[in-house]
């Protein structure tokens, strides 16, 4: 009989991770979902699944969430479960098998990717051009028995369409409008589990050893969490839930009464303008082809031509810098020109200075500066032109720019939904002069770099809401 073809890959989102050949005889197409965390408009489940109806075999899908890596906390590892439930749901409808398996000691998983592919034609997972997503696709290439492929579903553009990084948003802008429509026309499928195969083929002896969380757990993880050798400090955020469910809500939400004030109202903190979706995005829980899907249908004027600009540009921009630079989130990652005039000025006497704990736990001079802090400690979030406020001020507190960037990485990361991200690391890194140019006056301290003060902030903004709400430690109004 004849070998069944490969399925094709019109989009350059496809990438083999070893050189092991499909297993033909395989019993199952296992799809190892590790950033796209959802059941929709999911490029590398598409690929699983055309693998699958291709070799007429079972789709398997293992989510698993690990401990090993930095950042991991109670806030993230509650947002990432919310979502597994969603996903349980949908492949149970579906009859698909699912296994979400949650690390509960360091080590559990060991071993889970040998076991599981023993029996595979094949592994899909997602490539991602951050954090720790890299590494972890490529263990999985080293420990598999079978051939793997990673696929890039992290925006509208495949990273490896754009032949060069970008250091201005303005040139990538061109850029993107003149190559992006052939992409435009290869979209993921909004229901690409229909047609698959609904059988249970996982070996029972890997799931007796790697048990995968219950119904009862992913419904009620609290305690569970509570449990892991995690931070526990970072705790979950109640008014930002995660999972599909909850993006797709807000999406709507935001299309049907937001979207067409968008531009003019996002810069003020007294008015939910934004679509508070960032975090869905970073999870996977949501796809930014979704999101521009149902922008451009609503049609919404200059306001909604702001918010897909965010989504193109802007984010897209962000992936383009990750995926050809390994160390986004260093000193060194700066433009030549940044770095040049910080060091120029890195021994300028600050006004005040102060350490990462008191900036950590919101104790400056700076009321505005704190309410932002409060609020990302809080909610998981920071207004968005805040938090180019905060990133300012950190810069003219710190005794020298390179500990202005630790911080920035470092308060991000730990408390932020969507840190970790390459969206996150734009924002952070442009407070220095990433796709940003030389500003006059030379300052002190800032040198060209682009300067912004709390006076002038509290000139431009409506800001008495936000600081009734913020502007006061939550722990002391108990």
């Amino acid at each position: 009989m004849s070998l069944p073809a490969d399925p094709v890959d019109l989009t350059g989102r496809v990438q083999p991770v070893n050189d092991r050949p499909v297993n033909y005889d395989g019993k199952y197409v296992l799809y190892w979902m590790t950033t796209a965390r959802r059941t929709r408009f999911n490029h590398a489940l598409d690929r699983a699944a055309s693998w699958a109806r291709s070799l007429d075999i079972p789709l398997v899908v293992v989510e698993a969430l690990g401990l090993n890596h930095r950042w991991a906390s109670a806030r993230f590892h509650q947002f990432i479960i919310e979502g597994m439930e969603n996903n349980a749901a949908a492949f149970a409808e579906a009859g698909i098998q699912y296994i979400p398996f949650l690390e509960k000691s360091p080590g559990d998983s060991k071993g889970f990717v040998e076991a599981a592919s023993q029996e595979a034609a094949l592994i899909v997972t997602d490539e991602w051009p951050c954090f720790i997503t890299p590494k972890i696709v490529a263990g999985l290439g080293k420990k598999s028995a079978v051939h793997v492929e990673a696929v890039d579903g992290a925006g509208l553009l495949p990273v490896r369409a754009v032949p060069k990084v970008f250091s201005r948003a303005f040139h990538f802008r061109n850029w993107h409008k003149k190559n992006i429509d052939p992409h435009l026309m290869a979209l993921s499928s909004a229901k690409p589990l229909e047609g698959l195969q609904g059988k249970n083929v996982f070996d029972e002896k890997i799931l007796d050893q790697w048990v995968p969380l219950s119904v009862e757990q992913l419904t009620n993880p609290s305690s569970l969490i509570s449990s892991l050798p995690i931070d526990q400090e970072v705790a979950p955020v109640s008014v930002h839930p995660g999972g599909s469910s909850e993006a797709n809500r807000r999406l709507t939400h935001f299309i049907h009464h937001v979207i067409d004030r968008y531009g003019e109202d996002r810069n003020q903190p007294d008015k939910v303008a934004t679509s508070v979706l960032s975090p869905y995005i970073h999870f996977g829980h949501i796809s930014t082809q979704e999101i521009w899907e149902q922008a451009c249908r609503a049609d919404a004027g200059e306001n909604g031509e702001a918010f897909i600009d965010q989504l193109l540009t802007w984010r897209e921009l962000g992936l383009n810098f990750c995926h050809y630079h390994e160390d986004v989130d260093t000193w060194e990652s700066l433009p030549e020109w940044s770095r040049k005039t910080l060091e120029e000025h890195a021994e300028d006497t600050r006004p005040v200075s102060y350490t990462l704990e008191e900036m950590e736990a919101a104790e400056t001079h700076d009321e505005i500066w704190n309410a932002a802090q409060r609020q990302l400690r809080g909610e998981g979030l920071i207004h968005n032109y805040l938090r180019m406020l905060w990133g300012k001020k950190i810069l003219e507190w710190s005794s020298h720019p390179r500990e202005a960037v630790e911080t920035m990485v470092h308060l991000n990361n730990r408390w932020a939904l969507d840190g970790r991200d390459p969206n996150s690391y734009s924002g952070i890194m442009w407070c220095v002069g990433r796709y940003d140019r030389a500003w006059g006056p030379e300052r002190p301290i800032f040198g060209k770099i682009r300067y912004m003060s709390s006076d002038n902030t509290a000139r431009k903004l409506r800001l008495k809401p936000y600081l009734e709400q913020w502007g006061v430690d939550p722990s002391l109004s108990m």
